[in-house]
């Protein structure tokens, strides 16, 4: 693959990845991988005022995760494309998954490890 392929291909990733990470539009657009909801439900499930709901869907719009319907007055709303699609049925895999919990300790000991600074054999012989 061309390095031109690649970069254009980590912008739209990277696009992508802004749009989902804040808290409320991921939990949107997980329910949204569930089906078509209303606006009206989505602020029940949610749990959002209708002011800042809007909000966040017209950013889901703008970076295209999803799309809408128009019933009379009601505005549906669904995901859109294989991209949102795929990305939301690998989370839920990963985090949603009632039989497999991630356990809180292994978590913790992951995040601690990171964060510790690492000895390699020189450190460690140094500090003797």
């Amino acid at each position: 693959m061309k390095i031109e392929d690649l970069q254009a291909n980590a912008r739209r990733a990277s696009a992508l990845l802004k749009a989902m990470c804040n808290e409320r539009r991921l939990l949107i657009l997980c329910y949204l991988s569930q089906g078509e909801r209303s606006v009206g439900e989505l602020e029940d499930l949610v749990g959002l005022s209708q002011s800042a709901l809007s909000q966040h869907l017209a950013r889901l719009r703008r970076d295209k995760l999803v799309r809408t319907r128009r019933s009379a007055q009601n505005i549906y709303y669904s995901l859109n494309g294989h991209e949102a699609q795929t990305i939301m049925g690998t989370l839920h895999g990963l985090y949603c998954q009632p039989s497999e919990p991630l356990a809180d300790d292994a978590i913790e000991e992951a995040a601690e490890s990171a964060a510790a600074p690492s000895t390699t054999g020189a450190e460690t012989h140094a500090r003797a």
